[in-house]
């Protein structure tokens, strides 16, 4: 597998922030996609949302502003029945306040690209709870949406299931939440919204305990 390669600059900013310093020039940024199946190629985006996360003057990570969006199925896209039974959600709804993919990304994008100019970052990485599922519907709708400037790295991610497991000894994403103390309700679950709020939280948190256990910043 490749290393992480260095954040390129998508502009000239040279202003540093400790959010800058502390992922090598990244954004971490948490995404999570509900779908109408597993097939990134053929299945539905339903939803995305992604929240971003804020450092202060202490390198202490807390969740930020969250985007959401109900997505509009593009034209010819697959939808399992059993997709809508598992997340309770009903793509036709007349009230659903749907917009199409590359509608709701750019809109998502210009929200990431503005957090990563305040904050000196040059590029965003994904943070999700199986990340490679995440990035690979949000990779296809990319490449369907034909959208050339995405501010995500196209495969480099951090994984909150691996990272949980790691620290807590969990990689459910409830179950991981619990172990943190982090509130979690079940009936909740499985929105966009409400997934990728507690992803942030359970990251800063294993981002702030790996901190607080003398992890970061590295010893000189």
């Amino acid at each position: 597998m490749p290393d992480l390669p260095e954040a390129e600059s998508d502009n000239n900013n040279t202003f540093t922030h400790l959010m800058s310093e502390r992922f090598r020039g990244y954004l971490p940024v948490v995404v999570d996609i509900e779908t109408g199946g597993f097939n990134a190629g053929t299945d539905a985006i339903l939803e995305i949302a992604a929240t971003l996360l804020h450092m202060d003057e202490k390198h202490h990570l807390t969740p930020g502003e969250t985007y959401s969006y109900h997505i509009k199925p593009f034209d010819g896209a697959n939808i399992e029945k059993a997709a809508l039974e598992f997340t309770g959600i009903d793509p036709y709804h007349p009230l659903r306040p749907s917009q199409d993919e590359r509608t709701a990304l750019r809109d998502m994008f210009g929200h990431i690209r503005n957090e990563m100019k305040a904050v000196g970052c040059k590029r965003a990485i994904l943070v999700g709870h199986n990340a490679s599922f995440d990035q690979g519907f949000l990779n296809a709708a990319i490449e369907r949406g034909a959208i050339k400037r995405s501010p995500f790295h196209p495969f480099s991610t951090f994984d909150t299931a691996t990272l949980a497991g790691l620290a807590l000894g969990q990689t459910v994403l409830a179950k991981a939440c619990h172990a943190a103390n982090i509130a979690f309700d079940n009936n909740e679950a499985h929105s966009a919204y409400y997934d990728t709020q507690k992803t942030a939280e359970l990251f800063c948190f294993i981002v702030n305990r790996w901190k607080a256990l003398g992890g970061w910043p590295l010893p000189e």
